[in-house]
């Protein structure tokens, strides 16, 4: 199985500049405890609101003219969403795109804002849909996570990371969902970065890519249980192929937080680190602030993955 390379991610980068943001790594000195110091990779700032933007333009932006013509089929809970709708915009391409009937609402209206046509489904059909939607209409296929330009975007982050930080650096801490951005993460920081280690951060109740890398093999949990978690985007039930051979390859451990703890970050990260995260967003942070004892690092980076919540939700994670 194809993993993805330097020059991969280097040519991904050229390819998104000007496009997405280059984020800053912030220092985020609330947060220290001791000789113990982090840094936060706001990824939130992005113009869709979330890292997603990276993987989607550069997989577009290599559409031949015919594919262009044919227009493009997505799915995702909404960040996936709203990137490919974005960057269809950019480059005149239709953009269908299939999300559960369970995502925000502010997700919905945002991807439709860019011109795309959204389809909502159940959660279990999310899957489905768009190969169904292919066969009829013909539209090229882009997945959220289980494709080699798509992790190459991601990994971007990973670069810039690699780029920013200070020599001290020993930990990247990483979202983990279907796997392209700690894919693309770890691959960039292993290639560039040698002996800095990238953990994984996942919802306890969304736990299938820790019981996966632990056994060895790709397993998957049912959506009934993944949609437990407030992580809307973090619900994927298993790993994705190409991922899965990334994550083995490249990632020292994936540990979980619970719900308290996301939840609580959400409200540290605004309060304190002056950011709006999503409760998916700010996995990570909860990673760095909930599990550092176990994680035995003393500078860590934590990605800060997307910002697009319901104000609802926000104000009552900041009332708790």
């Amino acid at each position: 199985m194809p993993l993805v390379g330097l020059e991969e991610l280097r040519a991904a980068q050229r390819r998104i500049a000007g496009v997405a943001v280059r984020t800053p790594l912030m220092p985020a000195p609330w947060a220290e405890d001791g000789n113990r110091r982090l840094w936060l990779k706001p990824e939130n700032l992005q113009p869709t609101g979330a890292f997603k933007i990276r993987g989607a333009y550069n997989r577009l932006a290599q559409l031949s003219a015919a594919e262009r013509e044919r227009g493009v089929v997505a799915q995702s809970s909404g960040n996936h969403a709203q990137a490919i709708a974005y960057a269809a915009k950019m480059l005149g391409i239709k953009a269908v795109i299939v999300m559960p009937d369970t995502s925000p609402a502010v997700k919905v209206e945002s991807t439709r804002s860019y011109g795309a046509e959204v389809l909502l489904v159940a959660p279990e059909r999310r899957e489905d849909t768009p190969g169904e939607l292919r066969e009829r209409h013909g539209y090229v296929w882009v997945p959220p996570f289980d494709d080699l330009d798509i992790i190459a975007g991601q990994g971007t982050v990973g670069l810039e990371i690699g780029e920013d930080a200070p020599d001290e650096l020993d930990t990247v801490l990483v979202p983990v969902s279907g796997g392209g951005l700690i894919s693309g993460v770890a691959a960039a920081i292993k290639l560039t970065t040698p002996g800095v280690r990238v953990i994984g951060v996942e919802p306890e109740l969304a736990a299938d890519a820790q019981a996966s890398l632990r056994a060895g093999e790709r397993l998957s949990w049912p959506v009934a249980d993944t949609y437990r978690t407030i992580a809307d985007g973090l619900r994927t039930p298993a790993l994705g192929v190409l991922p899965f051979e990334h994550v083995q390859a490249y990632v020292d451990d994936i540990v979980t937080v619970t719900e308290e703890e996301i939840r609580d970050t959400v409200a540290v990260l605004a309060r304190r680190g002056r950011l709006v995260a999503e409760p998916s967003g700010a996995v990570a942070t909860a990673g760095y602030l909930h599990r550092a004892d176990e994680l035995r690092g003393r500078v860590f980076a934590a990605v800060v993955s997307g910002g697009n919540l319901e104000p609802k939700l926000l104000s009552e994670l900041l009332a708790a």
